[in-house]
């Protein structure tokens, strides 16, 4: 780890680290991107000048210190190279979701006041067209890809190289303003600002510093033995925290790489050619992928089938303790190697996993049986408990200390309590400065002590001192009877199955729980494929018989595990149905990181709750929803309502009065 060789840290920032990397690792990779099928590269010192020719460029454009940049497209060197060349002129730079509809943009655009955006391409300078009259302060739009923009009105428009071409021109005569902008940025001068995923309502913008950033970007990297030499993927959405700490706070902090995969179609191929050792996802990527394998075995011969669910079997029993470091007999060790030999390693080569020392999963919980499924193969994967507002990292997994159930013990410098109703409060050098323009919100969230409350409820295990969460405070409730009910546990369990997709539960204040799923089509399509069934969409699959009992068998096996639980058997599901509709961020149900919007959701398809609990063998429904487009459209379908096999618990804790 390079140590910072400047003054105090009070004058610490990423343009400063970006001065210290271009020095001490000049001729090192910074950034890497796929285009045309073929890696560009760019040092350091390389990067270190682009970003300054970008930072000229905003400064000869009129970027003022204190205006908002918004920055929309995929992962490219490019757009990172833009939030750190809005800080160095003392602009504050604003991420946002690619995947967003017009308006959503529309929304927070408006709400920061940028008046400066830049965009990936012509679908994103589209969108922006379509709201500009809605926006007050916009004035510029700067677009990275030229293809298709030719015959716009380029009065406000710019092309990307151009700004760079311009600050390069103008270096002599503007270098001196960018070096004074440059040497009046601190500790304490805003880094970056990012907008929440908006679960419960409008997303707030988290005004983080860069002290949140960087002090939070050093602690992790120690925790974990981030070196220089590391190598990453990065192509998470770039307005998510997440990617923000980890392609920018820790990749600056630590000198290491950052390589951008062409497409997100290629990104499965991007990631087995990278390599990367240090890799960072939420549960849907590593649900996704062992979906993937499970399909592929489906079409394997049927000796690979039986040698891959032997060793695999194996690796469940002994993978976790080698990995951990404990002991392991000789038998099973050489058992063990010799799996590797033939499946481990092939499979794990195959994902773009075979030299990862340390990958997390974060953003929602993981099911501990997918979680187990990649740590017995021998990866490193460990689980975070973070949010936007703690600059991500609230607890974290130390090696040899990791496990399902938990989600670790408090990060490096970060404080943690239980209040009385079980919620979990956190202060850290991380913690957010503000919500912007909300100083409402802010109270409510941050108090005058600088304890947040994170919205989630919990509990320290005694001996371990390990956080367990049970749910989101809002979500945890009770049943009928007093028992608890914790949905997403319940959900996580469901997710396992690669033919789920989703999975909502209801049951809060009710005698019984039942639930809405999701089929996954790809996997399910494969299957259906497979057994020569013909289907036209997802509603006439979602309805199949067999696949309706295949979920139903699903159920079933989850509610016996549900049922061992002392304090969560009350959360078995006795019906559900397989909804006709994928759950949708467009259609409002979730947000743009995937979590289920359940009040929407429970308001959106009343009908169908309403029919689940008054002993409905079917329902039929309408629902509206967004095309790709814009327009709204609605789709009727006749739902089947699905019986499931309740479990006797094991023993049924009811709630003390």
């Amino acid at each position: 780890m390079a140590q910072m060789q400047m003054g105090a840290e009070g004058k610490l920032s990423l343009p400063a680290l970006l001065q210290r990397n271009a020095a001490q690792f000049a001729n090192a990779p910074a950034y890497r991107e796929k285009e045309f099928g073929i890696w560009q590269c760019w040092t350091w010192a390389e990067a270190a000048k682009e970003i300054e020719a970008l930072a000229l460029g905003f400064i000869n454009l009129g970027v003022n210190e204190g205006d908002f940049v918004a920055i929309i497209g995929r992962n490219r060197p490019y757009l990172y190279w833009s939030m750190v060349a809005a800080q160095a002129v003392g602009a504050v730079p604003v991420p946002l979701y690619q995947d967003a509809v017009a308006e959503e943009m529309a929304y927070v655009l408006g709400h920061c006041g940028a008046r400066f955006v830049i965009v990936g391409d012509q679908e994103q300078a589209d969108k922006v067209i379509e709201i500009q009259d809605q926006l007050q302060q916009f004035e510029h739009m700067i677009y990275l890809d030229p293809r298709g923009m030719r015959k716009y009105d380029h009065t406000q428009l710019h092309q990307f190289s151009h700004i760079q071409d311009q600050g390069r021109a103008a270096r002599d005569e503007l270098a001196s303003e960018l070096q004074a902008r440059q040497a009046k940025l601190t500790y304490d001068s805003t880094c970056v600002m990012l907008y929440t995923s908006g679960t419960t309502g409008k997303p707030k913008g988290v005004v983080l510093s860069n002290r949140n950033v960087i002090q939070s970007a050093k602690n992790s990297a120690e925790f974990d033995g981030l070196t220089q030499g590391e190598n990453i993927l990065s192509y998470l959405p770039m307005a998510w925290v997440g990617d923000f700490i980890f392609s920018i706070g820790q990749a600056y902090w630590c000198g290491f790489c950052v390589n951008c995969p062409e497409s997100a179609d290629t990104m499965m191929t991007d990631l087995r050619e990278i390599g990367p050792t240090y890799f960072f996802a939420p549960p849907r990527v590593f649900e996704g992928q062992l979906t993937n394998v499970m399909i592929r075995m489906e079409d394997a011969s049927a000796l690979k089938r039986k040698m891959f669910h032997h060793f695999l079997a194996h690796a469940k029993k002994v993978g976790g303790d080698i990995l951990d470091g404990k002991p392991v007999g000789l038998m099973d060790r050489l058992k063990y190697a010799l799996g590797d030999l033939l499946v481990y390693g092939p499979l794990k080569d195959t994902l773009g996993y075979g030299r990862i020392r340390v990958g997390y999963t974060a953003g929602e919980a993981i099911g501990p049986e997918i979680f187990d499924f990649y740590r017995s193969l021998g990866i490193n994967l460990k689980q975070l408990y973070g949010q936007t507002e703690a600059t991500v990292f609230i607890t974290v997994q130390p090696d040899g200390e990791v496990r399902a159930d938990t989600v670790g013990v408090p990060a490096p410098e970060v404080e943690i309590k239980i209040g009385d109703n079980g919620e979990i409060y956190y202060r850290s050098p991380g913690t957010f400065v503000e919500y912007f323009n909300n100083p409402e919100s802010t109270a409510s969230t941050k108090d005058a002590e600088g304890w947040v409350a994170t919205g989630d409820a919990g509990f320290f295990e005694e001996g371990s001192g390990h956080l367990r969460i049970i749910d989101r405070a809002k979500d945890v409730g009770k049943m009928a009877d007093g028992a608890m009910f914790a949905p997403k546990y319940v959900e996580n369990k469901l997710k396992f199955y690669p033919d789920i997709l989703e999975a909502v539960l209801f049951g809060n204040g009710r005698d019984r729980c039942v639930a809405f799923i999701n089929i996954d089509l790809t996997a399910v399509g494969n299957w259906a494929e497979r057994n020569n069934i013909a289907y036209a969409s997802y509603q006439e699959l979602a309805g199949h018989p067999k696949v309706l009992e295949s979920i139903r068998g699903h159920v079933g096996a989850v509610n016996q595990s549900v049922a061992e639980d002392p304090m969560l058997s009350g959360c078995q599901i006795h019906r559900f149905v397989v909804l006709h509709k994928e759950l949708d961020a467009d259609d409002g149900e979730m947000t743009r990181t995937r979590k289920v919007r359940r009040r929407i959701v429970e308001e959106k398809f009343e009908d169908i709750i309403t029919a689940l609990y008054d002993g409905s063998e079917q329902v039929s429904t309408v629902t509206e929803v967004t095309y790709e487009d814009g327009r709204k459209g609605s789709i009727s379908a006749t739902l089947k309502i699905v019986d499931a096999d309740v479990k006797p618990a094991a023993f049924h804790q009811v709630a003390a009065e």
